[in-house]
């Protein structure tokens, strides 16, 4: 999938919603707890609820790798579902990868093209040559960690050199390497502060935004700040969809929550004469 046709998806259901598959088993309802694919089963389900409102998911890869080679196998099948029943949304695999050379080739092949997926979260700690051969792959995207919701973000990201934070940096210079066409970035939304000055930086990206909900993030300010005139923003919600019941309700719950999100991001979306 490429930029234009998520643009698409986005106005089409009206919605920058993506779904977070941080799938814990611990947390799952009772019937999926002692079954052999409770990681397919309750992906799939949560899936098949939210659709409607949702125009991205983000397969957390290590709720998935934390089994081994079963953990993997249900990862691929859970994306298979997904671009075989819903080819119309965006998928990233939250694995947060990054290093040099034919490393990053073959973390890229891997997820890419093994596993199918349009994007993949990359650090960029190591430079160009650890992201440069993500971006190397035609309309598939490579998210680069920007500045992140958590509370030790402030231990790197804003330390300032030369009088500009370092993630400043960071966006700054990789503009600069090569298929940076290719490039989105995550921007927590307990950062929305800074969504501003970063889009005097990158005006027309992508942005990823996780922290709207749980982690106490505003979705008012994240899209003031982050929406562009091709929209350019997808806001992610894990917990407080997946898990909004431990019932057996747990799929309608889950709807209801995409459903709220949806018919806020509906209003920001017609505030800013996007639809």
């Amino acid at each position: 999938m490429n930029k234009a046709a998520l643009t698409a998806e986005i106005i089409r259901k009206k919605s920058f919603l993506c779904v977070g598959l941080d799938v814990d088993l611990a947390k799952v309802p009772s019937k999926f707890q002692n079954s052999p694919t409770a990681l397919v089963d309750f992906s799939k389900a949560i899936i098949d609820a939210t659709v409607p409102y949702a125009v991205a998911y983000k397969p957390n890869i290590a709720f998935f790798e934390t089994y081994g080679v079963e953990g993997m196998a249900a990862l691929k099948e859970v994306i298979d579902y997904l671009n075989t029943k819903h080819p119309e949304v965006f998928t990233i695999a939250d694995a947060k990868r990054g290093d040099i050379g034919n490393t990053s080739t073959r973390y890229a092949k891997a997820y890419f093209e093994t596993l199918g997926f349009d994007s993949i979260t990359v650090a960029p700690y190591m430079g160009k040559d650890s992201v440069e051969p993500f971006l190397a792959f035609k309309d598939k995207y490579t998210i680069l960690l920007a500045l992140t919701s958590n509370p030790g973000s402030a231990d790197f990201q804003r330390i300032t050199a030369n009088g500009t934070p370092l993630f400043e940096h960071v966006l700054a210079t990789s503009k600069t390497w090569e298929g940076s066409e290719n490039l989105m970035y995550v921007v927590g939304a307990t950062q929305a502060d800074a969504l501003k000055k970063i889009r005097t930086i990158i005006p027309d990206a992508f942005l990823l935004v996780p922290g709207v909900g749980a982690q106490g993030g505003s979705l008012e300010e994240v899209a003031h700040n982050g929406l562009t005139d091709e929209v350019g923003l997808l806001v992610n919600s894990s917990r407080g969809i997946i898990y909004a019941s431990q019932g057996e309700d747990f799929a309608e719950a889950a709807a209801a929550s995409a459903k709220r999100l949806q018919l806020e991001m509906a209003q920001l979306l017609e505030q800013k004469e996007l639809l």
